[in-house]
């Protein structure tokens, strides 16, 4: 894989091309870890914040945005690509709109929100840094930064634990999907610096556990 595969432009690449058959999968619940553990997880993180405003970035097709307003909160969704923000609209239950993480992180909405969350929607790198830096202004005082990752030490493999681009794949899911994304590999102190080097402060980490393997399903930081 070149370097020109690697970068945040590619992930956003390979969105467009998945959206419809990722939509699918999301609707038809054919993703057994989010089943199973990861989407009761992050509910329940964003909910344990008692928000009244959401922002939701990497909305997708909008369940976690619906998910919320069902349980009473206000939620802005935001996504790049254009065809995920449509599918998402057309359940309706948020305000979805299309809006790059640069777009956010430069200003573009001037409101805050009680929570931001990012539901394994911060794969890439300098846009990640950016958002991430950009957070407090996003936030009410009480405001609370919520990230549903992959956990850094089940997903590394086989590889050394450092930072770094890995290749993506789609190992698993049906065979509408292509052209994987690549994704921007961090280490769990790396997290923690990116966010308090962003003015923030860890307040929770959650490892929710898949029942089925007994490993942590994915990594959650709470930060205010």
């Amino acid at each position: 894989m070149t370097n020109d595969h690697l970068s945040d432009a590619k992930i956003i690449d390979s969105w467009h091309t998945n959206a419809a058959p990722w939509t699918d999968a999301v609707r038809n619940d054919e993703i057994e870890s989010r089943r199973l553990v990861t989407n009761a997880a992050i509910v329940d993180a964003v909910l344990a914040r008692a928000p009244s405003t959401v922002l939701d970035v990497g909305c997708g097709e909008g369940w976690l945005a619906r998910a919320l307003c069902e349980r009473g909160a206000r939620v802005t969704g935001i996504d790049v690509v254009p065809s995920l923000v449509d599918r998402a609209r057309e359940l309706g239950g948020a305000d979805f709109r299309v809006l790059s993480y640069e777009a956010l992180a430069a200003g573009a909405l001037d409101e805050r929100f009680d929570v931001v969350v990012a539901n394994f929607s911060l794969i890439g790198e300098q846009s990640v840094d950016a958002l991430v830096a950009a957070a407090p202004r996003l936030l009410t005082p009480r405001g609370a930064l919520i990230i549903q990752t992959l956990h850094p030490v089940v997903a590394t493999g086989e590889h050394p634990y450092v930072d770094g681009w890995r290749a993506g794949s789609w190992a698993g899911f049906s065979s509408a999907f292509s052209d994987p994304a690549p994704w921007y590999f961090r280490t769990i102190s790396s997290w923690i610096r990116l966010i308090v080097a962003g003015g923030l402060r860890i307040v929770e980490l959650r490892e929710p556990i898949n029942p089925k393997t007994g490993r942590p399903a994915s990594l959650i930081l709470v930060s205010s």
